[in-house]
Order: C-alpha cells, then structure tokens, then sequence
C-alpha cells in the first residue's frame, strides 16, 4: 500500500508545475471578449476533474483546464454582481460601511461602501456589493474605516476611459470588487449610524495620524505613512513621477522586502525571548518559534500595511516556510514561491489583471532562479544587492513597459542606494517610532524626527536622479510577442552558468526596445480623437510632427485627463516630441489638462482662442495662420478677430488639417453663427472629417452647416450618461438624415482616423472595440 501511494503521489505535479499550469487557465481567460456560459465552465470543470482522475500523466493539464473554468465561474460572478444596467443613474437608499481609508481631495472625498442593505423606489432590493462614492462637499461626520453610514447614493456600473496606452479603469474594479461607482446626493437623511468599537483599518488611520501630528515636514510625513502602514494618500503626483524615474514605486507600496524586514524583526525578538528564558528550548525548540515569530511579525506589519499584492505574497511564502519548519520539511525558495502564487490565484483568480501581481511574482521569481550565492557575510550579502537591482531591474523591463508604458533607465543605480536605505535604515526607524506611538507615544516624537531627516536626505537624492536622463523612459505600446520574446530574453540572460552564448538574450529585447513603426507618407497624416468623457482632445501627426488639439478636463479632485490619457497616449503611439499644443478655447473640459501637457513638452508653441482664460501662456489664434508639415497643411479658420473679453465658445480656435486626399475638420465648441462663418471659408476640396462641435449640443451642427460642409464622417466626444445629454438626439437626427456616419468616444472609446496620401479617410481603430474584454461595457 505505501508503494502504490508513493507512485501515486509521483503522478501529481509538482506544486512548481501545478501552481504554473493554475496561472496559465486563469491568465487565458482574461484574453477573452466574451466569457462562456455557465453551462460551458461546469462542463469544463468537470472534464478537468475526470482527466486528472483517468490520466494521471495529465494532470498538469487538469489543472490548466480547472484554472480556466475557475477564472472564467469567478469572473462572471463579478459581472453579474455589478449595478444591473437598468438601474444605472437612479438613486438608491442604502445602509453600509465603509471600507479602507477614506481620501480627501480639493472637497471632495472618496470611499468604498460595503453594502448592506438597499432599497430603490421604498422597495427593498436584493442587490449588494461594493461600491466606491464621492462626497462632494462636506461629509456630514468623519467617514471612518468600519463606520456604518445611511446615505442616499446615484450610482452607475464601473466605466472608464479606454485610449492607447490608458490605464483601465474597468479591468481594476473588476479586480478589486466594485460592482458600482457614484457620488453621495444631498438628502436630510444622510446620517452616520455607528462606528465599530475595533477596527483595523482605523487603527491604520489612527497610527498615520500620528505620524502626521509628530513629523514637522508633511511632504516627509506622507512618505513615513507610506513606508509605515501604506497610506499613500498624501503623496502627490509630483511624488509618483520621482518614485517612476527611480524605479522605487514598490518602495511607496510597501515591498515584499519590508514584510521580509519585519520577519527579521521577529527573529530578533524570539532570539531576546529565548536568551532571556532559556529554559523555553525544553518545551518549544528554538527553530519552530523562530518560525512562529517571524509569520506572526510579518503578519502583523502586513495586516497594518493593507495586505497589498507584494505583502500577501512575501506573507504567504513565509507561511509556506514556517509550515515547513514546523513540520520538519526542508525549505524551498521556489516552493515557497509557487505554494504562494497557487494560494493567492484560488482565492482572488482576478489578481491576475492588477501589475503589482506579475511585477512581484515574476520579480521574485527572477531573483530566485536567476542568482546564484557567492558566499556568505558582507560580501555575499553585497553580490546579492548589487546583482539583483540589476536582475530586477532588466527582468522586469518588458512588464513595467507593458503595463505602464515608462521605464527607468537609472532604476537599478536608484534602488542599490534606496532599497537598503529605506528598508534597512529608514523603515525600522519608523517602525519603531510607529511602536511606540502605541505603547509610549510621548517617546515617538524624537525616533520619528530621525526618521523624517533621513527621508528628507533620501528624497533629495532620489529627485536629483529623477532629473537624469533616462529616468523617464517611453515606448510605444508593447506588442504581446515582443512581451514574451524579451521574457524569454530575460531568462536565457540571467540563466546559471552553464547555459551556453547567455549575451544573446539581449537581443530578444530588440523587438520591445526598437519596435517598428508606421508613420504616415508625405501628405497624409493620421488623427485620433481620444476617450478623455465630457471633454476633448485629439492628436494629429503628419511623418514628422505633432499636434494636440485641446487637452480634456481636469477635476477638482486634482484628476488630470492631460496627465493620464493625452500625454500617455502621445507615447504609446509613438510620438516622444509635439511641435504644436492648440487649445481651442478656456473650458476647461478642453483646456483642464493643458497644463499637464505643456509641463510634459515644455518647447511647444502654444495657441489659445482665449489666451487669458488659461494656466500657461499661450499665444492668441486667429483666422489666417497657416502653416505646413510633410505635405500637410494647417490653417486656422476663426476666430476672426480679438477673443472677447466674456468666455464665449464662439471664440474657439477652428482648425483645418489638409492633405493630398483627406480634410480634418476641428471645431471645438463653436456654436451655429460661427458656423455660417467657418462653412465659408472652408474652401473646396475633399469632403472633410468633422469634429462635431460643442460635443452634439443642440445649439450647434445646424443643419445649414452640416449641408455646407458635407462631412465624409463625424467623431464626438462625450462623456457615457453625461448630465448634459450630449450628444443631443435631435443633432444625431440631423446628422443620420444628411447620410453622415458618427462616431462617439463614449460608445467607442479611442478612435483612430487615417487620412492616406493616396485613397479615402477612414476609421482605422476603435478602442474600445479595437481591445475588446469581458469586463468592458
């Protein structure tokens, strides 16, 4: 019997194989457009189930299949628990609690509610999930973690903005639970109903408040709460884009490499225990309770931290190692790793669609099969550090490239100073301070003051090298092959010795590093009018140059759709250089992220149709100036005259793009007198591609300007369910009945127009269509 179980047991995979074959079915689902029926997964779970039974040899395949089906059951789950379509923009009286830390911004601030119950119309309802809300304006009390809230809410399912090289909005809330986003409407029954008596999430809230009230400096404070229990919620975003051109971000999340120090920690404390009674060894030996207290330690600081991807994993891989221990097993590194990775896939198969995932497990994993140990003490503790910045920093290129679309160049001299320092030196000095505050909070104040002039010495050195050339470093969008292929590369880089011609995996890099492009010939030019919601912003480039035509709004919560979707969409297309930034008029859902654009490319000539409404200095537009690119010509059509002084959309900047075959047509938000003026001056030529004007508003594309200019096509820009109704039924009449085909960003997200030197302008991409998922609308 024990040798038949012993053959057995050899027929399974191994955790390696098994938890690899797991990743692989889970990761594939989320390639797909649509996700099967729940008929389809069943059947499939329960082939897996019989082929690991009837084929042992198989059973790396079972698990694959089982992954698949497990993603794919858990996945439409999700879906299925969003906010149903119909009631989307409706008000809804709920009862919940919120969730995590709650973030204020410019008035207003930001939560997640866990609901508990609700009701539509006085009529209680079954649905339930979590939703993330908006107070605009003052909460009525502090909205702490656990605290229990009736609020009135209008909410709609999850839906983002979907552009090249754009972050998806849709595909994190999937990940991280939402199955609502909306903002809190004024109502006398508003009210906090209780708060927890013990929370975690408050004592996270309570220790960051410490810190702030103790550190002098609040720029050193919020990075002490970051590095402490996670709160990111004071670092601005000029901190994040040092944090990027150093390659330290991880050091803002709390790394693996904290949880990792605070295991040390325990380690101490039960080698202090064990001196101090040393009569303990009889009854426990010393290695299970050093096993003991390191889980308990890094458990600890990772609950405190918010248990994020890095900290779950390096959690879990202690666990597997503690377990180990205790149960006399020997200790594997890559056991360890895979028993983690299978552990966090059953539990949240989503987990594969957020970055810190793959840059954490795929990072880990390189370090563990790529270095080898060059002796022990200084000198091989110094080998580690120095050659795994440089393993991580190469390994996790192609990633970092293809879920951000910026890599660091200098990140690897960056973390060989920062990440001892910060986790050797910095970190337990704020840690102990952050003790204390608990035990003695009159001895944190000084340990906290050596922690704040120790950040502020590193901070100062990391925004020197974030000046550095190569600290911020863009490539076009990453194509999936070219992923692979400098993985691979990776791999075959760092390889043990042995592995023969190992500098040949620099080239599998080439594809990712020199990426080919195709750029418009002499006298055609390409344009995309961008998802950017109730705004505007589009880019046209000839071969040479670049124009941005308004730069999309920028909200009072300091969210920047020139920083997040314009200038990201600029690099993932390509195009590392902009000769011309016009924003058409002061608005700011057109002019909101000029700003962002111009702090970008800061040698950029810059026109306004109302130069005095905007944040940068910008030259004044008007009719008559012209100018030529590759074939290409650029004329501004109005205003004709000085902007007045009174914001007026009719001042906007009007724009004609001409090549050899095809018109572009920009009107920003011009309403139907400029119209008349603009359709006449238009000139002949091919019939153009039309910016609908003022978004489909009702008061512009009258139906005289539509028959004038003949439009071989229209794109408008709007926002999905704006309050504004954009854009307007009536305007889609006008335009279906004049035979011109429309197309909307909010229905399509990012479209993509070329205008070949020779042949017909077409629509070449739709976004949203273009990159279709399942958990897209």
């Amino acid at each position: 019997m024990a040798g038949g179980e012993t053959q057995a047991t050899r027929t399974w995979p191994s955790a390696i194989t098994a938890a690899l074959a797991l990743l692989a079915g889970i990761a594939a689902v989320q390639w797909l457009p649509l996700l099967p029926p729940r008929w389809w997964v069943g059947g499939l779970a329960a082939c897996s189930w019989m082929l690991a039974w009837r084929l042992p040899r198989l059973r790396w395949l079972a698990v694959l299949l089982f992954g698949f089906a497990w993603a794919a059951w858990r996945g439409g789950s999700a879906m299925e628990a969003r906010l149903p379509t119909a009631w989307e923009g409706q008000d809804f009286q709920v009862v919940g609690h919120v969730v995590d830390l709650a973030q204020t911004k410019a008035g207003a601030t930001s939560v997640q509610l866990e609901i508990e119950r609700a009701t539509r119309d006085k009529q209680v309802i079954a649905w339930r999930g979590r939703v993330r809300i908006s107070w605009y304006g003052k909460p009525s009390a502090e909205p702490e973690p656990c605290s229990q809230w009736q609020l009135r809410l209008r909410l709609r399912r999850p839906r983002g903005t979907v552009n090249p090289g754009g972050a998806d909005s849709e595909r994190s809330a999937l990940a991280r639970g939402i199955a609502a986003v909306g903002y809190v409407r004024g109502d006398p029954g508003n009210r906090r109903l209780s708060v927890a008596t013990w929370c975690l999430d408050r004592l996270r809230g309570s220790l960051a408040d410490g810190i702030q009230a103790r550190v002098h400096d609040p720029h050193s404070a919020a990075l002490l709460r970051a590095f402490t229990v996670g709160d990111t919620r004071g670092l601005e975003q000029h901190d994040w884009m040092v944090a990027r051109g150093n390659g330290i971000s991880h050091l803002l999340a709390i790394s693996g490499f904290h949880v990792g120090v605070a295991a040390v920690f325990g380690l101490w404390l039960c080698h202090v225990v064990y001196w101090l009674w040393p009569a303990l060894a009889l009854r426990c030996p010393r290695s299970l309770a050093q096993a003991v207290f390191a889980l308990a330690s890094a458990s600890t600081y990772g609950a405190l931290a918010g248990l994020g991807m890095p900290t779950m994993r390096t959690m879990l891989m202690i666990a597997a190692c503690a377990v180990a221990r205790c149960s006399r097993r020997a200790n594997d590194a890559t056991q360890a790793l895979a028993i983690a990775l299978t552990a966090i896939l059953l539990a949240n198969p989503a987990a594969v669609l957020e970055a810190g995932f793959w840059l954490s497990f795929v990072g880990v994993a390189f370090l563990i099969l790529c270095m080898e140990a060059k002796g022990r003490g200084l000198r091989g503790f110094l080998h580690e550090l120095t050659l795994g910045q440089l393993v991580m920093t190469v390994s996790l290129l192609p990633l970092t490239m293809w879920f951000f679309g910026e890599a660091s160049l200098v990140g690897a001299l960056s973390n060989l100073v920062a990440v001892p320092f910060v986790s050797f030196v910095i970190v337990p000095c704020a840690l102990f301070g952050t003790l204390l505050l608990v035990v003695c909070p009159p001895l944190a104040t000084p340990v906290l003051h050596v922690a704040e002039w120790l950040t502020r010495a590193q901070w100062w050195l990391l925004e020197l090298l974030a000046q550095w050339p190569g600290a911020h470093w863009y490539l076009p969008t990453v194509k999936p092959w070219a992923l692979l292929l400098a993985m691979l590369g990776a791999v075959w880089l760092f390889a043990p010795r042995g592995v023969p011609l190992r500098i040949l995996g620099v080239f599998m890099f080439l594809p990712l590093l020199w990426p080919v492009r195709q750029l418009p010939a002499e006298g055609g030019f390409q344009a995309w009018t961008l998802d950017v919601g109730q705004g505007l912003a589009m880019i046209v480039r000839t071969r040479h140059h670049a124009l941005i035509y308004d730069a999309g709004p920028r909200f009072p919560s300091e969210y920047d759709l020139g920083a997040a979707v314009v200038v990201p969409s600029m690099y993932a297309l390509g195009m590392d250089r902009l000769d011309v930034l016009m924003i058409s008029h002061g608005d700011n859902d057109h002019a909101g992220g000029a700003v962002a654009v111009a702090a970008a490319f800061p040698m950029v000539r810059r026109f306004s149709g109302e130069p005095a409404r905007l944040r940068v200095p910008m030259e004044q537009c008007r009719a008559g100036q012209q100018w030529e690119w590759d074939e290409v010509r650029f004329r501004v059509l109005s205003p004709a005259v000085e902007a007045h002084k009174a914001p007026a959309n009719d001042d906007s900047c009007v724009l004609l793009v001409e090549g050899r075959s095809g018109r572009l047509l920009l009107t920003g938000d011009i309403a139907a007198p400029t119209e008349r003026q603009v359709a006449a001056s238009l000139g002949p030529g091919p019939r153009p591609v039309l910016q609908v004007p003022h978004h489909g508003s009702k008061s512009s594309s009258s139906a005289g300007f539509i028959a004038a200019i003949n439009p071989e096509l229209a794109v408008v820009s709007a926002g999905w369910r704006n309050r504004f109704g954009h854009p307007h039924p009536a305007v889609m009449q006008r335009y279906k009945a004049a035979g011109v085909p429309v197309f909307n960003t909010a229905v399509d997200g990012a479209v993509q127009i070329d205008f070949p030197a020779t042949g017909q302008a077409h629509v070449a991409a739709r976004w949203r269509s273009l990159e279709r998922r399942y958990w897209r609308e």
